[in-house]
């Protein structure tokens, strides 16, 4: 029997608003009678369900039999698509242009050719407004079925200007394939492994990425083909670790959709990625005033005229702007103002829970921790780093859960459960040298650790120092600086060798980077 959570039927029934499940009601009511009236009543027993349960839906209404369930749920779950499609069609463009195209189809069955190519032209036009190049070439195609049926006299200039047209298209589909290809590329190298880690992932994913980009000019690129190119080289630039030239190209992408504000709600998925990767690149940067007015812009996103808030579009910006609250925090160094956010973050992750990728379950996690951390609540940062320690899928995002290892032992030790500490040393090592992520720095921090038992409270502060002045070398090292990234060490030695609060310490650190950014 299907799963409370597995159920495509069940799934469906819950995702839809209020408005939508009355305008299911309504056309139902209008088009159905009598015994076909009964795929509507297996709607409102399910609609009613908080667990879904089959056997308490055929106890509920006996009319319903054991062996017709099967085919009245897929009848029901048919006829939800179509009635969500109908409801949608006027404010969806690829759906009002998809229906044009269905109407063009059925006057051409008809043999209503004049009037099947005005269809067709409406289509035409609404996809080059919108830059719906995917669309085009399927009209395109239908223009060419057309060509013969109502063309009587100079066929060949038809002809010639189709064939223009169909290169044309095919041109920038075959530019923005591999664009958008070599974007989920790089993207699936970021999953598997975080930052760059060595020579070895540069040439690979360097090679990889001029082998794979044609020869363009930028200026002549459509909107399209220059909004996946961008998307390309921001994620290529954050791989590598160049968050300069990343957020040259986050700001072109940005720009690129402020200065075509018509095509904002056509494609407002990819234009709330576009804002979310220059907010990345200008945290990374310390660019705190130009942060706050992308923020402000992000915000301002639910006010956009015409926009229908739907529930991918809800997800992405409690995603990206519970982020960035968090990150405002992290860029000024106050821990204990972010640390009083995480609590309203989280109940609201466990809303957004099962629709959020593991991905960014994990890094919500591990923000959660960091930012506990400086605020000396190490109990907090134990709590959500297990959560992570605890996944089953460590192949995704291995980085993460190496440095939440390391940092799990770190607050062990200043929780004082040093016992713990020498037992989380040898499995941290043990997935360490799994994941092939044991670097320099991961080895000088594992040595440390491991002899900090048999350091007396005399020697502390000298290993400490002694620890710093080796670590410090490594941050200006291209492919020893990753960690740092993740967790800022040399901060919390510091606090400990000059026996001071470690927000403070990173405080100020923050706020001399954002004036040196203004």
């Amino acid at each position: 029997m299907p799963n409370k959570n597995t159920d495509p039927l069940f799934q469906l029934i819950k995702s839809l608003t209020k408005a939508e499940k009355r305008y299911f009601k309504l056309h139902v009511n209008k088009q159905t009678a009598g015994e076909d009236t009964k795929y509507l009543k297996l709607f409102d027993l399910i609609d009613k369900q908080k667990v879904y349960d089959e056997s308490k839906i055929l106890q509920k209404d006996t009319s319903i039999k054991s062996q017709q369930l099967s085919n009245l749920k897929a009848h029901l779950y048919k006829h939800i698509l179509q009635n969500l499609r109908n409801l949608n069609s006027d404010e969806d463009i690829d759906l009002r242009i998809r229906e044009l195209l269905d109407y063009s189809t059925i006057l051409y069955n008809k043999c209503l050719y004049d009037q099947c190519i005005k269809m067709l032209d409406k289509a035409k036009n609404m996809a080059e407004k919108y830059d719906k190049n995917v669309l085009l070439v399927e009209i395109t195609e239908f223009e060419k079925r057309l060509v013969t049926k109502f063309i009587r006299t100079n066929i060949e200039d038809k002809v010639s200007l189709l064939i223009k047209a169909s290169d044309q298209i095919n041109e920038k589909i075959k530019n923005i394939n591999t664009f958008s290809n070599l974007t989920i590329k790089l993207y699936s190298f970021y999953l598997k492994i975080g930052f760059l880690r060595n020579h070895k992932d540069f040439e690979l994913v360097n090679s990889f990425l001029y082998s794979t980009l044609p020869v363009f000019q930028e200026e002549q690129l459509s909107f399209d083909e220059k909004m996946y190119l961008y998307n390309s080289f921001v994620g290529y630039y954050f791989f590598i670790q160049d968050f300069e030239r990343g957020y040259e190209y986050a700001k072109k992408w940005v720009n690129l959709f402020d200065e075509n504000k018509a095509l904002i709600l056509p494609k407002i998925e990819i234009y709330i990625r576009s804002i979310n990767n220059l907010l990345v690149s200008q945290s990374k940067l310390h660019k705190f005033e130009e942060f706050k007015n992308t923020v402000q812009k992000l915000d301002s996103i639910t006010k956009i005229p015409d926009l229908k808030l739907t529930e991918n579009v809800s997800l992405l910006l409690f995603k990206y702007s519970s982020t960035h609250k968090i990150n405002k925090y992290f860029m000024q160094g106050e821990f204990k103002k972010g640390s009083e956010i995480i609590p309203e973050i989280a109940e609201s992750l466990e809303n957004f829970e099962h629709l959020l990728d593991t991905h960014y379950i994990i890094i919500f996690y591990y923000k959660f921790a960091c930012m506990y951390f400086g605020n000396n609540d190490y109990q907090n940062v134990v709590h959500w780093l297990n959560k992570i320690i605890n996944m089953k899928d460590v192949d995704l995002r291995s980085d993460i859960h190496s440095f939440a290892r390391i940092l799990n032992l770190i607050s062990h030790y200043e929780l004082g459960n040093i016992d713990l500490v020498d037992y989380y040393i040898r499995s941290t090592y043990r997935f360490l040298i799994k994941k092939n992520d044991l670097h320099h720095f991961q080895k000088i921090i594992m040595k440390f650790l491991r002899k900090l038992s048999s350091i007396t409270r005399d020697e502390l502060i000298d290993a400490f120092k002694d620890l710093r002045e080796q670590l410090i070398p490594l941050n200006d090292k291209f492919y020893e600086r990753r960690p740092f990234i993740y967790f800022d060490i040399i901060s919390w030695l510091e606090s400990k060798i000059e026996n001071r609060n470690i927000q403070e310490i990173i405080r100020e650190k923050a706020l001399k980077k954002i004036s040196n950014n203004v």
